[in-house]
């Protein structure tokens, strides 16, 4: 098996969206390919992948808006929002369908992407590695913290909206309310930790259904920030999915077996 050269050239290019620039790379050569990081990630971690692919597709990597080279967006955004911009680059970029090749964050947004008519149209196959968006299984541990946390706001309810405000931000910055939240939120600020609860309040089942494309899932076994049962979520719910599993391998299992996952997504893009 063979694939692209490792130290392909990549080519840095931006693209306004609503004044916002979004930051991509350009690497490899034939079909376009459309690749979309994770949370808290950056078009940095999926360039290897990108490149492994450059035989084979030209990779457009991008750094979603808040991660990377992109600027945050100027108010919390939804995955909606994501989903507009991404449907924007496609549209004004690309004269020919392109594939999508997709890590956990970016899981919710072509979720979305893929169940619009735009994407019949314009989107073939679709790989989804880790992919978030389906409704997590809760530990009692999770209820106790959410509890309290309600708990702990609630005396602050009563009071007028200026002092409830002030009061509310105050309480965000200890170290207990701070204990009470996900690693990913806590190390959050402003916009981009409304957008990060905006996101993850979101729950994608219902678009499973709208999803006619070629989809193939490709899971970690041992990954713990989307299970596999959420992979199996999502291969029941499209009609054209099929699952995957790297054995020995977590969240980035593009990362743990770089030379099996990109064998199975050359296999896959080859069709």
């Amino acid at each position: 098996m063979k694939f692209g050269k490792t130290k392909s050239m990549a080519e840095s290019k931006q693209f306004l969206y609503q004044n916002l620039p979004i930051s991509y790379e350009i690497v490899g050569k034939g079909k376009p390919l459309v690749v979309l990081h994770g949370w808290g990630s950056s078009r940095r971690v999926m360039m290897p992948l990108a490149r492994q692919l450059s035989s084979l597709r030209k990779s457009y990597v991008l750094d979603l808006p808040g991660f990377g080279e992109t600027p945050e967006p100027p108010i919390g955004w939804t995955i909606d929002d994501y989903t507009d911009a991404i449907e924007d680059f496609i549209s004004k970029t690309f004269s020919e369908p392109v594939d999508i090749l997709v890590h956990s964050f970016g899981g919710r947004i072509v979720l979305k992407l893929c169940a619009r008519p735009f994407a019949q149209t314009k989107i073939e196959k679709v790989l989804i590695t880790g992919g978030a968006g389906m409704k997590p299984k809760r530990s009692f541990k999770y209820y106790v913290k959410k509890y309290f946390a309600k708990m702990l706001k609630a005396p602050f309810v009563i009071l007028p909206q200026p002092l409830r405000d002030k009061a509310l931000n105050w309480l965000r910055t200890t170290k207990l309310w701070k204990s009470l939240g996900s690693s990913d939120y806590s190390k959050l600020s402003g916009v981009m930790r409304e957008t990060f609860v905006k996101s993850v309040s979101e729950y994608l089942e219902s678009s499973l259904p709208n999803i006619p494309h070629e989809t193939l899932l490709l899971w970690g076994r041992n990954d713990d920030a989307t299970p596999v049962y959420q992979g199996q979520r999502i291969e029941k719910g499209i009609e054209r999915a099929a699952l995957v599993i790297i054995e020995d391998a977590g969240h980035y299992a593009f990362l743990d077996k770089p030379k099996q996952f990109a064998a199975i997504a050359e296999a896959f893009f080859k069709g």
